[in-house]
């Protein structure tokens, strides 16, 4: 009867947390939207940290975000993706503890280099 009460209780607690997790994809009319650079903080801002993980840099420093990851926004280790290179993206939040909180985060496209502009039209 415990074990059911454990799984039972575990399913709710799961349940409660999924609901309370933030969604960054919506954008506050109120707030002011930063576009910053965005990468994986310790392969291309030289941040230490536990592994890959996602971070922004805002007016030259960087910060690790809290509210969304690498994972979220695709494979890190494709060729665009964060581990790779730095991306430009919108965002909402504060710096909280050394840390951005995010509350709205839009990874932009990547430009299209000149050389490759020219290539494309021939």
């Amino acid at each position: 009867m415990k074990f059911l009460f454990c799984i039972a209780f575990s399913f709710a607690t799961m349940g409660l947390t999924a609901q309370t997790k933030t969604d960054v994809s919506v954008k506050n009319p109120k707030k002011k939207v930063q576009v910053v650079e965005a990468s994986c903080g310790t392969c291309n801002f030289n941040m230490k940290g536990a592994g890959c993980l996602l971070a922004v840099r805002i007016n030259g420093k960087a910060y690790f975000v809290d509210g969304t990851s690498l994972d979220d926004h695709g494979d890190a280790h494709a060729e665009d993706g964060f581990c790779e290179v730095i991306r430009k993206a919108e965002v909402q939040g504060s710096v909280v503890n050394d840390r951005f909180k995010v509350t709205y985060f839009k990874l932009l496209k990547p430009e299209v280099q000149p050389e490759l502009k020219e290539k494309q039209h021939h």
